[in-house]
């Protein structure tokens, strides 16, 4: 029966949601209220003691001589009640003990307004009423002028207090009384309302985290349950879209990797052919000598090509595997530039024997493709520098050129990327500075892209990296490879 009387559409539960606040609202205002008539009750009291005295004094100053003396100081002090104090040049009558309580603010107010003056203070832990007032007397021509009396008077206010506390308490009372229950219906609107939201929110976290299987049924009829049908098509669609991109990128890469390796007989026997040519380019004519030169450039450009694009496939398919042994960097560097004839054109900084279990031959890729990028794209000196820490060695590859552009630094590291679309035929292959990203990754370690003198970027082939400081002194590469890299 609680089920069919409870609203089920998600509008309806947060209108009872918001009935609940308004009622809670009301109790507050009721609270409130309290408040006022604790004040209203203050001021009320005042005002009867306040008109009951001045009543006292316009009763009795009629009967009295002016000017006064002591008897008539005594009856005007007796007709305004105990805790009196009446006051006329030298001559005072006082009676009780709480006179001394009057103030000098008090007196001072009622010298100068000529008019009943009021002031509550705290004293002894009680509260007081201070009433003070000037007697006027009326001359003959019918101007009202001070006589000179002065009248003071304390009334004690505990009473008072006592029914504000207990206003107080009873407020208090009132709101403890309904805060169970407002809570208790609260947590359950909140319940209600909240439950398919966490729901979704688990699946929705399912989904990022890569379970393109997650679902949520859709509970009752109301707009979440709509949106639960609504996210689960989504899902379902998101899971087809995903399944064709993977057979997509599978194709793809088989694709690249078949092609490749189809190309590599006839490019085998093109590049002994082109190796015949070149010995043979030095008898040609000059045209002919020239497109000899082309067709054996181009010829070793397409070798590359298709052997970076072969080591790219076994990343993508996940079959690249390291080769580890006892390797000294420094004489592994040093040998990469050998090799290449780049000793000459590359200033070296590296201690002797820094030794590290790691892959010899992709060691030399990484530092061959960083070098030869900042030959072709800098400008000299080009420096390496190699050093070494308890926990990782570093490689910083850095040239004088002109740095890398803003534009250019979020995809240095991406696939087939060209800064400068004038440089389409150089003999890079666009995969270079990627293939080293991945074989530093594959010793578990990282390839930063920067400028010297600005901030570090890290590698990321998905070109999601934070612009450096470009423009700041020439294009800075730095590797980091871990000292206590197990075998793989």
């Amino acid at each position: 029966m609680t089920r069919w009387l409870w609203p089920r559409g998600l509008r309806a539960r947060l209108l009872v949601a918001f009935v609940l606040a308004t009622v809670l609202g009301a109790a507050a205002a009721a609270w409130s209220s309290a408040g006022s008539a604790s004040t209203a009750l203050v001021r009320s009291t005042q005002q009867r003691l306040t008109g009951t005295i001045a009543e006292q004094i316009g009763t009795i100053t009629p009967q009295l001589t002016y000017p006064p003396d002591q008897g008539a100081l005594d009856r005007l002090r007796s007709a305004v009640g105990v805790n009196t104090l009446v006051t006329y040049r030298n001559l005072r009558s006082v009676d009780g003990t709480r006179t001394d309580l009057v103030t000098d603010a008090l007196r001072t107010a009622v010298r100068t307004r000529n008019r009943l003056v009021t002031q509550r203070i705290t004293a002894g832990g009680r509260p007081w009423l201070l009433v003070g007032t000037r007697v006027m007397i009326t001359e003959p021509g019918g101007a009202r002028v001070p006589s000179g009396i002065e009248v003071y008077s304390v009334r004690d206010l505990t009473g008072v207090e006592q029914q504000v506390d207990g206003l107080a308490r009873s407020a208090a009372g009132t709101a403890a009384l309904a805060l169970p229950l407002a809570v208790l219906l609260a947590l359950l609107a909140a319940g209600s309302v909240l439950r398919p939201v966490r729901d979704l929110r688990d699946t929705a976290r399912r989904l990022a985290a890569g379970d393109l299987d997650a679902r949520s049924p859709p509970q009752g009829a109301d707009e979440l349950a709509e949106l639960t049908v609504t996210v689960n098509e989504m899902a379902e669609s998101l899971q087809t879209s995903m399944a064709a991109m993977r057979r997509m990128q599978a194709d793809a890469r088989r694709f690249a990797a078949d092609v490749s390796h189809e190309l590599r007989t006839p490019l085998s026997t093109l590049t002994a052919v082109v190796e015949v040519l070149a010995t043979a380019a030095d008898g040609m004519e000059a045209d002919a000598r020239e497109s000899a030169q082309l067709a054996i450039t181009e010829t070793h450009r397409l070798v590359r090509l298709v052997e970076d694009l072969m080591e790219v496939s076994r990343f993508d398919a996940g079959t690249a595997r390291l080769r580890m042994e006892e390797v000294d960097v420094a004489g592994a560097v040093r040998d990469c530039l050998h090799a290449r004839g780049w000793l000459d054109r590359v200033h070296l900084v590296a201690p002797e024997e820094i030794f590290v279990r790691l892959d010899r031959r992709r060691l030399d890729v990484i530092v061959a493709n960083l070098v030869g990028n900042a030959l072709r794209h800098g400008e000299p000196p080009v420096r390496v520098h190699v050093s070494a820490a308890r926990e990782q060695v570093r490689i910083e590859v850095t040239d004088s050129g002109p740095g890398l552009p803003e534009v250019v630094l979020p995809h240095v590291f991406d696939r087939f990327y060209k800064a400068d679309a004038a440089r389409a035929r150089t003999p890079g292959s666009g995969l270079g500075l990627a293939i080293a990203l991945e074989n530093a990754r594959l010793h578990g370690g990282d390839l930063t892209a920067g400028n010297a003198g600005g901030d570090l970027t890290a590698g990321n082939a998905g070109g999601d990296l934070t612009a450096g400081n470009a423009g700041g002194g020439g294009a800075r590469f730095v590797l980091w490879l871990p000292r206590n890299l197990e075998d793989l």
